[in-house]
């Protein structure tokens, strides 16, 4: 059987239509219609219920989802028995600045010994921009703070966010407070922000970078106040709570993404060795295990 129809096929369960499945595949969606109703003629049944607003699996579709899992992870595991001349997998990860330096050093050494036939590139970028990233096609697996719902994303830890300033800055009193944050678009300043309105506190902001060494200098020179995890304070830097009239700032969820499809086999061996690394971090509270698809 045609193993681009079954990547086809696998592509539409998981992202839920033939857009976010082509987007996945790096193809059109008419192509991916084309391929399913290929792959549909060929089994012999409709796989898919559709509808003008959703695209769901029949009885015979659940029912051969994982079988084409197996079928293509078992030519996965065949062509990489053949050896040394074999073509390398790749899997290209993508997480924050912030989280690779948390993460990633007990991770990154370990695991590329142990799985030298995966290629492993990673991409740090804003959640936002990872999010959208793998929406498209760009990667196949995203850890990511979690902006707004998606269909690929699952709830992994949770963190708690905390005001950040130099030793020994003091919060201005009746005067507006400065800060140091992310461009638009990033949920810690939404939530500072929206915490500060509701305490009724004013602020304005002196200091706006997308690389958290950016924000970090602004911080430790005393110019500004920020919000980060406690696992990302820098050197030279407290934290302020409410005993210094800043108002209580909610947790965020950590979630982890993967592109529809069927992903290298070693990937489930980089998210246990990831997910290792997260339970391991001081302050970071594990959800659950992300749980692989059925194979």
């Amino acid at each position: 059987m045609d193993t681009e129809l079954l990547r086809a096929f696998i592509a539409v369960a998981e992202s839920g239509g033939f857009s976010a499945a082509g987007k996945g595949l790096n193809r059109t969606q008419s192509a991916v219609s084309l391929q399913i109703k290929r792959l549909e003629e060929r089994v012999g049944e409709a796989l898919f219920e559709r509808t003008s607003r959703s695209v769901r699996l029949t009885e015979a579709g659940g029912t051969f989802l994982p079988y084409a899992r197996r079928i293509l992870r078992l030519q996965e595991e065949a062509v990489g028995a053949v050896g040394e001349g074999a073509e390398a997998s790749q899997l290209r990860f993508g997480l924050s600045e912030e989280q690779a330096l948390a993460y990633l050093p007990e991770v990154l050494a370990g695991f590329t010994r142990a799985h030298p036939e995966l290629h492993l590139e990673v991409i740090c970028e804003m959640s936002p921009v990872l999010i959208r990233r793998l929406e498209e096609g760009e990667l196949d697996l995203a850890l990511a703070v979690r902006h707004r719902h998606t269909k690929t994303g699952e709830v992994v830890a949770r963190e708690p966010l905390v005001w950040v300033a130099a030793e020994g800055f003091v919060p201005p009193v009746g005067a507006p407070l400065p800060m140091a944050v992310n461009p638009e678009g990033c949920t810690y300043r939404a939530q500072a922000f929206s915490a500060l309105s509701r305490a009724g506190w004013d602020w304005r902001v002196v200091y706006t970078s997308q690389s958290p060494t950016g924000i970090n200098l602004a911080v430790q020179a005393g110019l500004a106040v920020t919000v980060k995890t406690p696992r990302s304070v820098p050197e030279g830097c407290r934290i302020l709570d409410t005993r210094h009239g800043l108002p209580a700032l909610p947790h965020v969820d950590i979630e982890l993404h993967r592109a529809p499809g069927v992903l290298p086999a070693a990937t489930d061996a980089f998210v246990d060795a990831l997910m290792g690394s997260i339970a391991h971090t001081e302050g970071v509270e594990t959800v659950t295990a992300p749980t692989a698809p059925a194979r």
